[in-house]
């Protein structure tokens, strides 16, 4: 009977640490999804900020909807100039994931002339 309980409980501990594995995967996974959604929906209003995409829409919004796309949500769209700013979130086990993305000609920093 000992040794029933104490593969049980190997069985269980080994259970418990496979579940949590595949959690941290997962959510290495959400974390990227999210980044890329960001990445893409800063670059695809940044596109139609400057002229690169013809659209009717406001740039935010085609920013939404290819966060969207990526199953993710646009949380803020900032624009300044020809820069895009954005933050996208989305939710894993019930979780946020969040990430941010920048679009647009690149930052001068002192020194560049």
């Amino acid at each position: 009977m000992g040794g029933s309980a104490l593969a049980l409980g190997g069985i269980a501990v080994a259970g418990t640490l496979a579940l949590g594995a595949a959690m941290v995967g997962g959510a290495g996974a959400a974390s990227q999804r999210v980044a890329a959604a960001a990445d893409a929906a800063a670059l695809a209003a940044a596109d139609t900020t400057s002229g690169a995409i013809p659209s009717d829409s406001d740039p935010c919004t085609v920013a939404g909807r290819v966060a969207a796309a990526h199953h993710a949500a646009l949380d803020d769209c900032r624009i300044d100039g020809l820069v895009v700013r954005v933050r996208v979130s989305a939710a894993y086990a019930g979780f946020p994931a969040v990430a941010t993305s920048r679009a647009g000609p690149p930052e001068h920093t002192a020194g560049d002339g």
